[in-house]
């Protein structure tokens, strides 16, 4: 029996590639498997080849593989594309109304089964994709009954005729493979799963149920690949909590008015891309010198300009923490899992409520749209944080003819914040820079006060944030430290086992506070270490370069890099590991 494989459909975008991979995961996900989902998909609605590639385990996953098990294939342009990842005891379930074929150097067996022929008689062509499924729970030697729960879920709404129809399509799709199936053929059974219920989500979904358990209770945005689903999800869930979401015409009014809405005391967030972003800029500037609270996610995708918005990068980040002229605190968190993206949306609108500063989320297209299986989410570990929100006792001490000094000089740099409309509340707020009153001043004393006050606040962050780096150390002198960010922790802990395996000594570390960087927390990895190995998915090494710049340790540190829209995998990196050895 196998404890993981993986599973990978392919055809024209449009045609049912996603719904396949949904019902296929959505059941072995409630026999209790782990999942990990990579969809590659093109930047139109409809026509370009897509796949979708899950990887089954009995273990908890978070990467892609290398290597394939079972290819379904709705076109030849998917054989064509994919064949190579399948090893030699892999199997091919194609449609076979394209004639399928495969190269000689394919060791992988194939079956040519009637999808679209057994849709058809059942009167709808679309459900070629449950013949498919059918032919792969025959495959893998699963009972098609944990199907019809999902498959109610998904088409109950429509009757119970669409139901039975669909399941109908299962039955077909089993019975076409089984005969087909020599008896010699190589077993694809997996081994039983634990059973126990876990959450199937991406991370856009993660950040969203974050910002929603921290009090987020308005959201405005524009619509961009691959940040959108974070809009969709609160447009639904937001006003079941008294919020709301409203579309802005563009990511400049989105960001204005997140800032406006902050000013009022209501806990408010953005989402977008790298080309958002950096229309975004000014107003991000804006934030800093008011200091008003901002909170903005960047789910990185290949640039610039349009670039590849469909597909794997991490080039933002430099943009992120440099993008804004002149200089203004500016918080960068970087979560590397599911689970962090839901812990560290929290902890951003703590940070920008605390800091009254902007705080930017980073994510990469990989975290935010993978789907992959998440263990239940600890909701006691929750607190909400607003920071020096002083309404009353500070404006009683106040004369009520004078403006409150809302940008009063303190030693943390942090000033007492009264939201509008508080009783002899008034200040001034102004994009220029101002005095203590917030009225505007180009002494040049003042101008020094105010910017070493606007600086220090984020001095203490790296120690106070819950987790800035996340470490997996396993020996005081490493032959190897492994340093990523965002969605390569997946394969970076896969190649940190493989080579312990080996014999070498391994340390791993997952950056989650980009800026301010953690300096004195890495310090101890990056001395302890021989060679430091960074992994990133841009072409300039920007994550090495900010270790260098704040660290040092330039002899010791390589990068690898990868720019071409997928996704790194732990063989690949393993044997770029070895080599540096």
């Amino acid at each position: 029996m196998k404890t993981q494989l993986s599973w990978k459909v392919g055809g024209q975008q449009g045609e049912g590639i996603e719904s396949t991979g949904e019902i296929f995961s959505m059941a072995l996900n409630r026999l209790g498997y782990y999942l990990y989902g990579y969809r590659h998909f093109s930047s139109r609605i409809k026509g370009g080849h897509t796949n979708n590639k899950i990887r089954v385990s009995t273990e908890k996953i978070r990467s892609i593989t290398d290597d394939l098990d079972i290819l379904v294939a709705f076109d030849q342009e998917t054989i064509d594309v994919n064949a190579s990842e399948l090893h030699e005891q892999g199997y091919i379930l194609a449609d076979s109304k394209f004639t399928p074929t495969k190269s000689d150097d394919v060791k992988a067996t194939l079956f040519a089964i009637p999808f679209s022929e057994i849709a058809k008689e059942l009167g709808n062509p679309l459900m070629k994709n449950m013949v498919a499924i059918g032919a792969t729970a025959s495959l893998l030697q699963l009972d098609i009954e944990s199907f019809r729960a999902v498959v109610q879920d998904i088409f109950g709404r429509k009757g119970e005729y669409v139901v039975n129809q669909n399941m109908e399509a299962i039955e077909k799709g089993v019975a076409s493979l089984q005969a087909q199936l020599p008896f010699s053929h190589t077993s694809m059974k997996l081994a039983k799963a634990d059973g126990n219920t876990r959450m199937f989500m991406i991370g856009n979904d993660a950040i969203a149920l974050g910002f929603l358990a921290g009090g987020c209770r308005f959201m405005a945005a524009y619509p961009i690949t691959p940040a959108s689903e974070i809009m969709e999800y609160l447009i639904k869930k937001l006003p079941e909590f008294g919020g709301t979401v409203i579309q802005t015409e563009d990511e400049i009014a989105a960001a204005t008015m997140a800032i406006g809405a902050n000013y009022g005391g209501v806990r408010t967030i953005t989402a977008s891309a790298g080309p958002g972003l950096s229309l975004m800029m000014e107003s991000i500037g804006l934030a800093g010198m008011t200091e008003t609270p901002l909170v903005i996610v960047d789910t990185q995708r290949g640039g610039p300009s349009t670039g590849l918005p469909t597909k794997q990068e991490q080039s933002d980040l430099v943009a992120m923490i440099y993008g804004t002229h002149g200089e203004i605190p500016k918080v960068v968190i970087a979560p590397s899992t599911v689970e962090e993206a839901f812990h560290d949306a929290v902890e951003a609108l703590n940070v920008a409520d605390e800091y009254q500063c902007p705080v930017i989320l980073l994510s990469d297209l990989q975290l935010s749209l993978g789907k992959q299986t998440v263990d239940p989410l600890d909701y006691r570990t929750i607190t909400i944080r607003r920071g020096k929100i002083d309404n009353k006792r500070q404006v009683e001490e106040q004369d009520s003819k004078e403006n409150i000094k809302r940008y009063q000089v303190t030693p943390d740099g942090i000033s007492p914040r009264v939201f509008p409309g508080t009783k002899n509340g008034i200040f001034h707020v102004t994009g220029v820079e101002h005095n203590e009153y917030g009225k505007p001043s180009e002494s040049a004393s003042n101008r020094k006060e105010q910017m070493d006050k606007r600086l220090r606040k984020l001095i203490h962050l790296p120690d106070t944030f819950p987790t800035p780096i996340y470490m997996n150390q396993t020996c005081d002198e490493a032959d190897l430290l492994l340093i990523g960010f965002n969605s390569t922790r997946g394969a970076l802990e896969e190649v940190q086992h493989q080579l312990q395996q080996d014999g070498y000594s391994v340390n791993h570390a997952q950056i989650r506070l980009i800026h301010p960087f953690p300096t004195t927390h890495l310090l101890p990895l990056l001395k302890t270490a021989k060679k430091v190995m960074v992994v990133e998915h841009n072409a300039t090494g920007q994550l090495a370069s900010i270790i260098k710049m704040n660290a040092g340790f330039h002899e010791k540190i390589e990068s690898i890099t990868s720019y071409d829209g997928t996704p790194f995998l732990p063989r690949a990196l393993y044997h770029a590991c070895k080599e540096l050895l």
